[in-house]
């Protein structure tokens, strides 16, 4: 799939420069940058839910020793 974006000639000139600067395409360049922020927003995503499930717990601890036993079993 194919699709083009207007910038501005600063904008353009400074993600020409990004992508020279590591060996890329603009395209490339772009591309890498659309889905670095989608994992980053995913992680987001995954930590507050996890998050929100220990504060829904009523924030209880594992101890240490729990936890790696439990890792242990599932190995």
């Amino acid at each position: 799939m194919a699709f083009s974006i207007r910038l501005s000639e600063e904008e353009r000139n400074l993600a020409n420069s990004y992508a020279l600067l590591h060996s890329m395409s603009l395209g490339e360049a772009f591309k890498r940058a659309l889905f670095e922020k989608i994992e980053d927003e995913y992680d987001v995503a995954v930590a507050e839910e996890a998050y929100q499930e220990y504060l829904d717990s009523g924030c209880k601890e594992t101890p240490i020793e729990e936890f790696w036993k439990e890792l242990e079993k599932n190995v």
